[in-house]
């Protein structure tokens, strides 16, 4: 194993996160809500939205408005109302109320990008798939483990030197690393437990 494989297979073990739905509708819906806004925030919204709302059925036949009050805490409450309302319609009438499985298909539903298609492949269809967002992006340039400047740059090398079986996992453990060690201002990292293989920290130190 390379040592970018052997430091993601650490954060994995060292931060696991376990999924936090099968459902991959519920999976989609919660992922839209959780862009640009903390995790408290996404699980009231989706908390809230899923008492109200089952299946994309129900929501097909809401309007974005219906949905103001319950996910008002996710932030952009109204842009992420209308989009739900969307790909709910969308989903009704071209997958018959199911979520696709396909990363084209995903891609081309409203409000879906990467990351968000990446995490319903992973954590509803259990497919191998990196879910780069903020924290993944920073972290495994940090660490050293690509030199990239994009999301989707990211995604690509780390494909080419992280082995399949931690492709899913790496993404909410790596959350939970960026939030408790890793932060984008002040990282701790004299109490990293990965210090020792850290670009960054070995480059300030040096």
């Amino acid at each position: 194993m390379n040592k970018p494989a052997k430091i993601v297979e650490k954060i994995v073990k060292l931060f696991p996160r376990g999924k936090f739905s099968a459902d991959p509708f519920r999976i989609l819906i919660c992922t839209i809500l959780s862009q640009r806004t903390r995790d408290e925030n996404t699980e009231r919204a989706c908390e809230k939205l899923f008492a109200r709302y089952r299946d994309a059925f129900e929501l097909a036949k809401a309007s974005a408005a219906d949905l103001y009050e319950l996910i008002r805490e996710s932030g952009m409450y109204r842009q992420k109302a209308q989009r739900i309302v969307e790909v709910a319609k969308i989903l009704v009438e071209k997958y018959g109320g199911k979520v696709p499985d396909k990363l084209e298909e995903l891609l081309r539903l409203p409000g879906v990008g990467r990351k968000t298609a990446n995490i319903v492949l992973y954590q509803g269809f259990g497919q191998p798939a990196i879910a780069v967002d903020t924290h993944v992006h920073r972290i495994s340039n940090r660490l050293g483990l690509v030199k990239t400047k994009r999301p989707d740059e990211t995604e690509e090398q780390l494909k080419k030197v992280i082995p399949k079986h931690l492709w899913g996992p790496m993404n909410g453990s790596m959350v939970e690393f960026g939030r408790q060690i890793c932060q984008p201002i002040k990282p701790k990292c004299e109490a990293c437990p990965l210090n020792s293989e850290c670009e960054y920290f070995l480059q300030k130190n040096s």
